[in-house]
């Protein structure tokens, strides 16, 4: 298959690999077997890579990295455009115009990477496998970071049920996804030389062979059950939103909150975000008043979305932490603000108030909570909540792990959430991929409260151990073990960010090059 290829095939094929790359991230796949996302971005890869070595000019290869990537996020991603159309009123043309041309400049990373290949390479599989690997994790390392990031179907996401799973502690989502890189281009390259094939196979054969024992005997593992499993309620409020705002339907659904709230008997509730969609001021003579005593009542404790702030001081995307003493005064309670806002959504970027006028979203420029932020006490569990898509960044969870006293550092996750903005689509399925690799990275459990999915509870090896229905209303009830101890990827992470991979490749592409 290995040859000289026309651009234009080399960029049909593109096309195609790049659709094989999306599929990995929908729950069709996961619901034929388990192992078939990571088999399908494998297969991705493999085609693509095939299809780049075929070309020779780096601006053709740089037309094959925009192309694959392109398809990848708009056919992985493009549950974007029911948020801009459906709810937020532009015209459909325009909505997806802005989907697909986010899409494409999002892309040029790994465009980039395929051109600057295809110019370094040196026609053997063994370097030119280690250098594609290396420009693979600064093309998706860029897009997770530049513009306040959008690392939506990372590579590595799609190997959370497979043996490269075991990667996840060490090298977090975007070393494992380089790893798989590097495993498919080696034996990829290696095609025309039977004998380097097998060799090329090798590595990919061992990661599959021991990260499948390791998963099956239970090994890995850096961290240890902490004191006694935590009761929880976690509440899936089911509201669409188109309704959310709506007074009618608010005055009912705060009703039906209030009632599930003040009747759990579990030793934390929690409900999704922006639950309640009123500041506590706004809210109806009583309401809140009658939360904080009820949480304030031994074994008992909450963690509540709501906005908090004011007109003076600006509003925040909020977790409120309900529990002992909150009923003491108006502000007595535990507060998480988000730190990693949604831009257009929770802050409007310069020079796109002009976009963000032709939507009728009720958008707002929110103010920015802290990153490192403290954990909320549980009987002996802490908890590190994150609100929507905070998730999604691993480096900034890994703050809160960085402590002279280890015992501050979180025993357990909390992510409430609302994807009601992007209707029945892959991005609830895509959510909870995510949320289990963040705890496969951490060994942490996580717990999630959403308004319409995946409401679930996680254990440390990224295992989903009891999860409510989507698009339904309840309450899921479980019993969530807390874990204390850091990996490795905790550790290096927290105190240094993602600089020493940074740095790690863009040393290995200069010596590559230099050779």
């Amino acid at each position: 298959m290995l040859g000289r290829w026309s651009p234009y095939r080399a960029w049909g094929w593109s096309a195609l690999t790049g659709f094989m790359a999306a599929l990995a991230f929908s729950p069709w796949a996961a619901e034929v077997f388990a192992g078939l996302p990571a088999a399908l971005m494998a297969l991705s890869v493999a085609g693509w890579v095939a299809g780049l070595w075929g070309v020779v000019r780096p601006r053709d290869a740089a037309w094959c990295g925009l192309i694959h990537s392109s398809v990848w996020l708009v056919g992985g991603t493009g549950w974007m455009y029911v948020s801009l159309h459906q709810f937020g009123g532009l015209p459909a043309w325009m909505a997806a115009l802005a989907v697909g041309l986010l899409c494409v400049l999002l892309s040029v990373f790994l465009a980039g990477a395929a051109a600057l290949w295809v110019r370094c390479r040196r026609g053997l599989w063994l370097p030119d496998g280690v250098l594609l690997a290396l420009l693979w994790f600064l093309a998706e390392w860029a897009r997770g970071t530049v513009f306040t990031g959008f690392p939506w179907a990372a590579s590595g996401y799609a190997l959370v049920d497979s043996p490269f799973a075991v990667l996840a502690p060490w090298l977090g989502v975007y070393g494992a996804g380089s790893l798989l890189v590097m495993g498919v281009s080696w034996w990829v390259l290696a095609a025309p030389a039977p004998r380097a094939m097998g060799v090329a196979a090798m590595p990919m054969l061992a990661v599959l062979m021991v990260g499948g024992w390791v998963q099956a005997h239970g090994g890995n593992q850096f961290t240890s059950a902490h004191g006694r499993p935590l009761t929880v309620s976690l509440i899936q409020t089911n509201v669409p939103q188109n309704e959310k705002f709506d007074v009618a339907h608010m005055v009912r659904q705060l009703s039906w909150l209030q009632d599930v709230l003040l009747s759990s008997q579990a030793q934390l509730t929690v409900a999704p975000e922006t639950a309640i969609p009123l500041l506590p001021a706004q809210l109806p003579e009583g309401y809140w008043s009658h939360l904080t005593h009820y949480f304030s009542m031994p074994e008992r404790s909450a963690l509540l979305g709501v906005p908090l702030g004011s007109y003076e001081d600006g509003y925040t995307n909020s977790v409120a932490g309900l529990s002992g003493g909150s009923a003491a005064g108006a502000d007595t309670f535990y507060r998480y603000n988000k730190h990693h806002l949604v831009p257009f959504g929770e802050f409007i970027p310069v020079g796109f108030h002009w976009f963000v006028a032709m939507m009728n979203i009720p958008l707002g420029d929110f103010t920015r909570g802290p990153r490192n932020a403290p954990s909320f006490v549980v009987a002996d569990q802490r908890i590190a909540p994150t609100i929507c898509y905070e998730d999604l960044f691993g480096e900034e969870l890994a703050d809160r792990f960085v402590s002279e006293d280890a015992s501050l550092a979180p025993t357990m996750f909390a992510n409430v959430s609302n994807l009601a903005w992007f209707g029945k689509t892959v991005a609830i399925y895509q959510h909870l991929q995510i949320a289990r690799f963040r705890s496969l990275e951490f060994q942490r459990p996580t717990i999630r409260s959403t308004n319409t999915g995946a409401t679930v509870v996680i254990d440390h090896l990224g295992r989903v151990a009891a999860m409510l229905p989507t698009n339904t209303q309840g309450v899921l009830q479980a019993a969530v073990q807390g874990r204390v101890g850091v990996t490795p990827y905790a550790a290096w992470v927290g105190r240094l960010g993602l600089w020493p991979l940074v740095a790690f490749a863009v040393l290995g592409i200069g010596l590559l090059r230099r050779r």
